[in-house]
């Protein structure tokens, strides 16, 4: 059989599931390799042989994204995959430019190819962009459920930065899989806030698998998305969460817009902080794009557990990291905290930035005068860990969804930040959650 060669662009997430559900054990189709980008040293590596099927006995080389033209000539590619999230609607087109330029097409799979249908209830919380509130509405509406006797288990949108055989599957009940799995900073910012919350959560690298095992112990199963990805499951509710402090950006990523026109109900989230010009332009991209979505207002307040420690100090704010590297946001939820309890300044963090942290600010130096919480492997924390102890401050004020103590001892005082979802208009998500 004369099989279609294939290349994946993909950051360790979408491109796997599409691998996983679309390609793989298929003999028409023979993909070449993924190409990486977004997240560091996830390049270099190989899919495993373990994962990929009989027809990958040697597994799939990881390929850096720069390298697609030399690619899709020195292997004779056909057709390359665009497939992962929270990318301008230009950045797809002018990869797709430089794909047609090489010779080979460009394809971007859709819902009805990659979505797997649950035998249990089904709810998908998405977002526009990264960093708009998905995990704080996954959790609003499962205490939701959860008080109508319901059993809840959350299934996260991949991060598989480690043993991708060893990340198959992945089941975390409490602080101790955390610990086992060997979880990133970024990892246990999703799912420690669901631990905290009293639920089981699931993550991994193939996801029907990973569905079928949530379903042995849940009623409902609800999907924790991931950037602004669509969800991986058929939903029989779509829940999607737009943040007005990026008003029109819900018309200008992919795939956010698509889950902007899929959703049943569309949150419009950071109301308090947002300003009424921003929350007029994303209702009426809402009206004109999806008339028949429920729209539900609501604002994310914020608490420290001690803001004595704020006031009239100089801080040190670490923000979530996705949230200000490729979901661009420029504050968070720990900026509104120093402001709000009277922080004296801010301080600068460029300064004492080492090794991967200093890496950072170059590849995104619009991130400004806040500390990305990165903490892909050992090195990101060392170097983050090392980057606080550094900084002249006279407090922190961590906005990660984490107890960061938990993973860095640093040298100075930390104030925690927690935010909540908070309906304006108490009870139309339970209405919506009833009628499901």
């Amino acid at each position: 059989m004369n099989r279609k060669r294939v290349v994946i662009l993909g950051a360790a997430g979408r491109d796997f599931h599409n691998f996983n559900v679309f390609f793989r054990d298929k003999p028409e189709w023979e993909v070449a390799a993924f190409t990486a980008t977004q997240i560091p040293n996830i390049d270099g590596r190989k899919y495993p042989a373990a994962l990929a099927g009989s027809l990958y006995p040697d597994g799939i080389p990881i390929l850096p994204e720069s390298e697609l033209t030399g690619v899709i000539k020195a292997q004779a590619i056909d057709t390359v995959v665009f497939a992962y999230s929270d990318s301008t609607h230009e950045h797809v087109m002018h990869l797709a430019s430089e794909t047609l330029a090489a010779g080979a097409n460009y394809l971007l799979l859709g819902t009805r190819d990659t979505m797997v249908k649950s035998t249990k209830p089904l709810i998908s919380v998405t977002a526009v962009r990264t960093g708009s509130g998905k995990s704080q509405t996954t959790r609003y509406v499962c205490d939701i459920l959860k008080a109508k006797g319901r059993k809840v288990v959350a299934i996260r949108h991949p991060m598989p930065y480690g043993d991708l055989v060893a990340q198959r599957v992945q089941r975390f009940g409490d602080y101790a899989d955390l610990d086992r799995h060997q979880c990133t900073i970024e990892e246990r910012e999703e799912y420690e806030p669901h631990i905290d919350n009293g639920e089981v959560v699931y993550a991994g690298v193939d996801y029907e698998a990973i569905l079928r095992e949530a379903e042995k112990e849940a009623d409902v199963v609800f999907w924790d998305g991931g950037n602004n990805d669509f969800s991986f499951y058929k939903a029989d509710l779509s829940i999607v969460v737009v943040d007005p402090h990026r008003a029109g950006h819900e018309l200008t990523y992919h795939p956010g817009e698509t889950n902007l026109r899929l959703a049943d109900a569309i949150v419009i989230n950071k109301m308090d902080t947002a300003s009424a010009a921003q929350i007029e332009t994303v209702k009426k991209n809402i009206a004109a794009h999806n008339p028949k979505a429920t729209v539900v207002e609501a604002d994310s307040p914020v608490t420290v557990d001690k803001p004595e420690l704020i006031h009239g100090k100089r801080a040190l704010v670490i923000e979530d990291g996705p949230t200000l590297t490729h979901g661009e946001m420029t504050f968070g939820a720990g900026v509104v905290a120093a402001k709000r309890f009277g922080a004296a300044s801010l301080v600068d963090p460029r300064p004492y930035t080492v090794g991967a942290i200093t890496e950072t600010f170059k590849k995104y130096p619009g991130i400004g005068t806040l500390l990305p919480a990165m903490g892909y492997g050992d090195r990101q924390v060392a170097d983050l860990q090392e980057t606080i102890d550094r900084a002249d401050c006279d407090v922190v004020i961590s906005a990660t969804p984490i107890d960061i103590t938990r993973v860095l001892k640093v040298n100075k005082p930390i104030v925690r930040v927690r935010y909540a979802l908070q309906e304006r208009q108490p009870g139309q998500l339970a209405k919506l959650a009833a009628r499901f």
